[in-house]
């Protein structure tokens, strides 16, 4: 072939052939007499130029990974690495460096390439950070309400009555003109002065003053592998209809959702090379808020109060930092009178209505996070302590631990070193963790459908 060798007469008795590209060829030969003569033609590169791409290759390696077993042989133009490395690291310059050892490719001839053969130490575990989390939230609450309500039942010749509005007042009925009248109470408030058997005449009161402290206190030690999400959720998800209108004449459906309340915790720790832990931090804490309910289809829907957050902070372990200032100072005032009577001096009181409230909320987070170790193989656990003996087993026989391990249930020694394919693809994510019936922490809403009856629209 002519891409591989060619042939030239220097002489009616000589011939010259002259190597072009490595390959294999056949080569015929005609004497004077007319007989043939067949020959095999195998052209190989030069060797002293490839060892001396080789040489070069091994001295690199050498000095960029020493102490490290690398073996570097050439065939048909490609280099072929063997041996075992310490890591995946180390497994990529030995291909850089190889690559770039690669000899010159010939006029005609293909391109060669390096063929990773190495076996790579298997790395110890992965570290695990656990992240110590404290929550602190603090709602003060401090209300203040007055109002009253005058009725007269016919003691002065009238029947009827005064009121601010804020309160329900009394309902008055007259049965026989201006006597005889009855007030039916809804509400009473919290003060009332009347004697039907005396003048008819009555006044209700409402002059309270409230204080409230609420106080919510978590502290959630959540364990993480590095560079892996946690979550932590401690409350609950309640149940809200969804009403949908139907198509074709059909009655409307009722879908019911869920949604998560509570304390709730979701991070993402990562180990830098500097050996510190870069976090990824989003905490929240929410509550079911029945004062800002609506009506859905007969249902009542709670509001959800929250306060959460989300940053990224890079700390030393063991080291804390605290999210605070997540203040929520509130002061209402409702004022309401009855014109010109509301404004005489002091007897103007008793036709005013007074409502204040004030809210200070406070929330604070405290975040650890520590790198950590399991509990060696042997070593005693904690216990927990129980206030109360439990029941005895129904079998009668007491509870115990598994048997000791023995070769039966005991794992082969994992291997000092694997093919680099292989430690990669052992590295590659598995499947999402699913639960089911559960739309998981990092969802808002989880749902579950049913049909019911045409409901009234939303109010």
């Amino acid at each position: 072939m002519a891409e591989i060798a060619d042939v030239h007469a220097t002489s009616p008795t000589e011939v010259m052939v002259q190597g072009k590209t490595p390959g294999e060829t056949s080569l015929i030969i005609w004497d004077t007499h007319g007989g043939r003569q067949f020959f095999n033609v195998t052209v190989r590169p030069n060797t002293s130029a490839l060892n001396d791409h080789l040489d070069a290759i091994r001295r690199e390696l050498r000095t960029e990974l020493p102490g490290q077993s690398l073996k570097v042989s050439a065939e048909n133009g490609s280099i072929f690495l063997r041996g075992t490395v310490k890591d995946l690291n180390s497994s990529e310059r030995a291909v850089k460096i190889a690559t770039a050892g690669l000899p010159p490719v010939v006029a005609g001839g293909a391109a060669g390439k390096v063929v990773n053969l190495l076996n790579v130490d298997v790395p110890p575990g992965d570290q695990q950070i656990l992240l110590k989390v404290r929550f602190a939230s603090i709602d003060r609450s401090k209300e203040t309400n007055f109002g009253i309500n005058i009725f007269d039942l016919g003691g002065l010749n009238t029947v009827g009555g005064i009121t601010t509005g804020q309160f329900s007042p009394p309902t008055i009925t007259s049965s026989s003109g201006t006597t005889g009248a009855t007030a039916t109470f809804s509400n009473e408030l919290n003060m009332l002065v009347l004697n039907p058997g005396g003048l008819p005449f009555g006044v209700d009161i409402e002059a309270m003053e409230a204080k409230g402290l609420v106080e919510v206190l978590a502290e959630p030690n959540v364990l993480a592998v590095n560079g892996k999400q946690a979550s932590f959720l401690a409350g609950g998800e309640y149940p809200y209809p969804v009403v949908q209108g139907g198509s074709g004449g059909s009655g409307s459906s009722v879908s019911i959702m869920f949604k998560q309340y509570g304390v709730r915790l979701d991070f993402i720790p990562t180990i830098t090379p500097r050996g510190t832990i870069r976090l990824q931090v989003a905490p929240e804490v929410s509550a079911l808020d029945f004062s800002n309910a609506i009506q859905v289809s007969g249902f009542n829907v709670p509001a959800i109060t929250s306060r959460k957050m989300k940053t990224e902070v890079e700390l030393g372990d063991g080291q804390s930092f605290v999210l605070g200032g997540l203040l929520d100072n509130r002061d209402t005032e409702t004022f309401t009178k009855i014109p010109f009577l509301g404004d005489i001096p002091i007897l103007g009181k008793f036709f005013q209505s007074i409502a204040k409230k004030k809210n200070n909320t406070e929330l604070i987070v405290i975040v650890t996070p520590e790198i950590v170790a399991p509990i060696p193989a042997g070593s005693p656990l904690p216990q927990l302590k129980t206030p109360g003996k439990f029941l005895p087993p129904n079998s009668g026989i007491p509870m115990n631990n598994p048997d000791a391990k023995t070769a039966d249930n005991t794992l082969p020694p994992a291997p000092t070193a694997v093919p680099v394919e292989k430690l990669i693809d052992s590295m590659r994510p598995g499947p999402s963790l699913v639960v089911e019936g559960s739309s998981g922490f990092g969802s808002a809403s989880g749902s579950a459908s049913s049909t019911a009856a045409p409901a009234p629209p939303a109010q």
